[in-house]
């Protein structure tokens, strides 16, 4: 794990990037996840965590409406997060990227430089181990966020669970 990446002035042992399409549907909502479950955990100085889009037309603006109050329905604050889309230093900076889908995991590959794929991971095959995409709900109602929500909570709680057992072992 990347021992130098700081969030929030401290040290973080693991970073982690989340990202869809725009960055404003399942990226923002399971970067919001994550972190109220690292927080829940006492792990949230532990992991820099952030998300992006693959493509920029939303960059900039904050996350969909319907991801915002599925996400305030469950307790979670989304709605300062900023749309953003996936840069060169992200391959870098991040120690596991999420693709949400097969295509967004394909144009990060294709992107991303060779040494830097075995960061890339399709989110639900790495946390559920189902080679499943996290369907994108934008063109459909609030059932379809919520349904999104269900699956990006079992993953990452999945996720926490493996990282936090990897954060607490001792150094030696």
């Amino acid at each position: 794990m990347n021992t130098s990446v700081s969030d929030g002035g401290e040290k973080a042992q693991c970073s982690v990037l989340f990202v869809c399409m725009g960055n404003i549907c399942r990226s923002p909502l399971a970067e919001g996840i994550f972190r109220k479950g690292l927080a829940d955990a006492g792990l949230d100085g532990f992991v820099m965590v952030d998300s992006a889009g693959t493509g920029n037309w939303h960059a900039g603006d904050p996350p969909d409406i319907r991801s915002v109050e599925t996400a305030t329905e469950n307790g979670i604050d989304i709605s300062m997060q900023r749309a953003r889309q996936v840069s060169d230093d992200d391959y870098d900076r991040f120690d596991l990227i999420f693709a949400m889908d097969r295509s967004n995991e394909a144009t990060l590959k294709a992107r991303a430089p060779s040494s830097q794929h075995d960061r890339i991971h399709l989110f639900l095959d790495h946390t559920l181990g189902m080679r499943t995409d996290v369907p994108d709900p934008y063109y459909g109602g609030v059932d379809g966020f919520d349904a999104v929500y269900q699956l990006l909570r079992e993953g990452c709680q999945a996720l926490l669970d493996r990282l936090g057992t990897e954060l607490r072992q001792p150094k030696g």
